[in-house]
């Protein structure tokens, strides 16, 4: 496994592409998401993440179709930015372990490091922990991958019940679970938090925070409650951070998401940051990546 110790600059563990003339991204919907109705590529980040000296980053699915995947895959291939990538697969197909493993010997393959899927949009607030969904995750272990959740804060318990259930599968917890930031809310989230946090094999991404605050008017003694409290529950080791480019742009550029997430941990000591940038991320995802010089100033985001 790639030590912390071996991964130079920054990971960011949470970003999106996609190309609408390839495929319709079709939860970008209403007058409030327009400005994600464009391409967002490869191409567009890049220049923004070497200049915020960013050496790595984690791909993550945006939508449920299998060719998804393993276009990512190939696309990590080309890339000397991409490290990992968390696709999608059917959980529920009967096939699912045979899927994963054909995903991992195909072009790129050496990149898939985890699986995920919009559990958010699913109608049971129980679905993440029916039969079907388990004998699919537990494949997911077999398989060496993590499993990534992204969930609102309804749905966190059947994250706890799942991670009990499958100790040998890592979950990894997109955007602080979805906490209520906007309206300020603590509770119930963060008992849950804590609940998820307890188990061993659960990790959080410090991702998607301004884009849960308000998009216009956020400031970090918002932000601060819900990042304290996965700091103190999850702990450095087992938090990462997380762009969750080009989404992140509804609320804030790329630059400033970084910027955001180095003064909500400011207070950690260096051994400890390195966790939350770099570290947290090249474990879980058992990454391997090559240096990258970064350049002094950053393209605008557009």
């Amino acid at each position: 496994m790639t030590t912390a110790e071996t991964v130079p600059g920054i990971v960011d563990a949470h970003h999106h592409v996609w190309d609408l003339s390839v495929r319709d991204q079709d939860w970008i919907s209403g007058d409030e998401l327009a400005p994600l109705r464009r391409d967002f590529l490869l191409d567009d980040l890049a220049p923004k993440a070497h200049a915020a000296g960013v050496t790595a980053t984690v791909l993550v699915q945006t939508i449920t179709v299998p060719e998804e995947t393993p276009e990512f895959l190939a696309l990590a291939a080309r890339s000397d930015l991409v490290a990992g990538v968390v696709g999608w697969t059917d959980l529920t197909a009967p096939d699912v372990a045979e899927t994963l493993a054909g995903l991992r010997v195909g072009p790129g393959g050496e990149h898939l490091v985890g699986i995920r899927h919009q559990v958010q949009g699913e109608p049971d607030p129980r679905w993440l922990v029916r039969p079907d969904v388990l004998r699919g995750l537990a494949a997911v272990a077999e398989a060496g991958l993590v499993y990534d959740l992204v969930m609102k804060p309804h749905q966190l318990a059947t994250a706890v019940e799942a991670a009990e259930r499958l100790p040998d599968l890592t979950f990894v917890l997109d955007h602080l679970g979805k906490p209520p930031i906007a309206s300020g809310e603590l509770a119930p989230w963060a008992q849950q938090i804590r609940r998820l946090a307890a188990l061993p094999n659960t990790v959080c991404k410090l991702s998607g925070m301004v884009t849960e605050a308000d998009w216009g008017a956020w400031t970090i003694a918002a932000l601060t409650p819900y990042a304290d409290t996965v700091l103190d529950a999850f702990g450095p080791g087992r938090l990462m951070f997380g762009s969750d480019w080009p989404v992140c742009r509804l609320a804030a550029t790329y630059a400033e998401v970084i910027a955001v997430a180095r003064e909500l941990t400011a207070g950690l000591g260096p051994a400890e940051r390195h966790d939350v940038f770099t570290g947290t991320a090249a474990r879980t995802y058992d990454l391997s990546v090559t240096a990258r010089p970064a350049t002094s100033q950053e393209t605008p985001c557009v």
